[in-house]
């Protein structure tokens, strides 16, 4: 079983992704399960296969530990952790091809928490693969795009693990918009020229020299481009997976 990481900013579409790359894969006969890292949301737009809110509720935990929102989702990741034997057992018991894990809305709980660590390591190390997901609208400049893939890259470097950025949301966005992204992921050449034109002194030579640095490091994640409402882009992602794992290869369909 591979797991997918679902992890970005608040808002940019996880669950939503999630929900969607899980109908693609079923639509296409490859069984995907879903798995909420999340204690706290309330409305999401899938029935979880796996759900820590069955362990822990946000609310409960505010209650007995006298703790404000923040407070209680750190100590809820800390609980998660160490009972996440059991949460596997969970997930395994399915016997899916695909575990897709939709993590906490705010990506520093799960991103930037000694705790992910171990739900990481704890569910499968070496069949991990994370999906950041980026907000179409800030990718539409070019140092909103440049400061996305600087997120993106210290989330990588966290876990070290086998990674796609993906923009998401696309159907929000009109074609000319789409290629003018897309120029930036094919010819750095030209999202160099539009930095020049966007900012002027510092803040221009940070930007290049940011995305520059991130190049020669080899950490340049091209983006997918993915519509969770229409399905766009859902098999270049699946593609992307199979590729690091199985050579290419399809799975059998079930």
């Amino acid at each position: 079983m591979i797991y997918i990481y679902v992890v970005g900013p608040a808002g940019s579409g996880k669950s939503t992704f999630t929900s969607g790359l899980q109908q693609w894969m079923r639509n296409n006969q490859y069984e995907a399960i879903t798995v909420n890292l999340d204690p706290g949301v309330e409305n999401i737009p899938y029935t979880p296969d796996v759900d820590v809110r069955e362990w822990y509720q946000l609310q409960d935990i505010m209650e007995e530990y006298s703790l404000g929102p923040n407070g209680a989702q750190i100590l809820a990741s800390d609980l998660i952790a160490s009972d996440i034997d059991e949460i596997r057992e969970e997930i395994v018991s399915y016997d899916a091809d695909y575990a897709i894990v939709d993590t906490p809305g705010q990506l520093e709980l799960f991103a930037f928490r000694t705790s992910s660590d171990m739900i990481v390591k704890g569910l499968s190390e070496k069949e991990s693969y994370m999906a950041f997901i980026m907000d179409p609208m800030l990718a539409l400049s070019p140092s909103g795009y440049v400061s996305l893939l600087t997120l993106s890259a210290s989330v990588f470097f966290r876990f070290y693990i086998p990674y796609i950025n993906i923009i998401n949301k696309i159907d929000l966005l009109n074609e000319e918009d789409i290629l003018k992204i897309r120029s930036w992921i094919e010819d750095v050449d030209d999202l160099y020229n539009d930095l020049r034109n966007e900012r002027e002194g510092m803040v221009k030579e940070y930007a290049m020299q940011m995305f520059r640095s991130m190049e020669s490091l080899g950490i340049n994640f091209k983006p997918i481009f993915v519509s969770s409402r229409d399905m766009r882009g859902m098999e270049d992602v699946y593609s992307n997976v199979q590729l690091v794992y199985f050579g290419g290869e399809d799975l059998e369909k079930r």
